[in-house]
């Protein structure tokens, strides 16, 4: 299987780069929430949000090269995603993030709340500096949604009459928006025209969905070593994604299972084995193919370039995952 890095080749340069600003951007001058983002930006990751912004910006600057603008809205797009998965943990009250303990493991609940606020004050203040007032629009409707994803996804814990609709709506809000509305971004700051910015944004929207849609899968089919994080950890907290929901509608009995919050010795290990007894994964599969094929489909737009052939086989390799 072709691996995410290999496949930011055409930016890896520009990711190197980018690694090494990230750090320099948040500034020395608060040494706990400096030790903070330290961590967090040295627990690696795939930095796929800022591959993409990059590869966009790269495959619609085909005459000349990218600019600062260009590089600095990769650096705003993995802050905001850091601050996210920051704020995420906490309500989550996740230990491990990447193999990696968690930010409020190490320094509290106080520290991580305020580091993710500060990174976020970051990200804004810098975003406001690039002096485009589209792209300062779109990257401030990603920091609205990610809050809404986070409130729907609370105020609909173990309930099990919740749609594959209203879960998808969630996922857009909590995962999609990020790369649907940088990939925008980076068109406008590279002036293409508008029905080639709303293809990217489409490109990004899908992606991302089908992104989040096989990362929901993996929940219940790979090893915790895998994951970074407890298998069917979802579930277990009541966050109840494609899987699951598929799974309801064959198996009665793993409603009253949920809607008692596995209260019971065993609730949750039967729970996940009518899980796996269901369509619920292949169909989740299904969902997530279907995303990523309306993401590639967006690109036909673009001109061929090898930026643009990553971005269209980042979305096979999104897929592949799962084998």
């Amino acid at each position: 299987m072709t691996s995410a890095t290999s496949m930011f080749n055409p930016v890896e340069a520009d990711l190197q780069i980018l690694a090494d600003n990230l750090i320099q951007l948040i500034g020395n001058d608060h040494p706990i929430l400096y030790a903070a983002a330290e961590h967090l930006f040295g627990a690696g990751g795939k930095r796929i949000r800022p591959a993409i912004v990059l590869l966009v910006s790269r495959a619609t600057m085909l005459e000349k090269d990218i600019t600062p603008r260009h590089r600095r809205l990769a650096e705003i797009t993995e802050m905001i995603h850091t601050a996210s998965l920051v704020h995420d943990d906490v309500v989550d009250e996740s230990e491990v993030r990447r193999g990696v303990p968690t930010v409020h493991s190490l320094f509290g609940n106080r520290i991580a709340i305020q580091a993710g606020d500060f990174l976020f004050a970051q990200a804004s203040w810098y975003l406001a500096n690039l002096d485009n007032l589209e792209v300062v629009k779109l990257l401030s409707q990603v920091i609205m949604d990610l809050a809404t994803g986070e409130i729907q996804q609370g105020l609909n814990h173990f309930d099990t009459n919740t749609s594959i609709e209203t879960y998808l709506n969630k996922t857009y809000y909590k995962a999609a928006t990020l790369f649907a509305n940088s990939s925008k971004a980076a068109g406008l700051l590279s002036e293409v025209p508008s029905a080639m910015a709303e293809h990217l944004y489409g490109y990004g929207r899908h992606f991302g969905l089908a992104f989040q849609i096989v990362d929901d899968i993996l929940d219940f089919t790979s090893s915790t070593d895998t994951l970074g994080k407890p298998a069917g950890s979802d579930l277990k907290s009541g966050n109840l994604t494609a899987p699951v929901l598929f799974a309801l509608e064959e198996k009665p009995y793993l409603e009253k299972l949920i809607e008692r919050q596995f209260a019971q010795e065993g609730d949750l290990e039967q729970a996940l084995a009518l899980i796996q007894d269901s369509q619920g994964i292949q169909r989740s599969r299904e969902l997530a193919a279907h995303h990523a094929k309306v993401a590639v489909e967006h690109l036909a737009t673009i001109p061929p370039s090898d930026s643009h052939q990553a971005l269209i086989n980042i979305a096979d390799y999104v897929l592949s995952r799962l084998y």
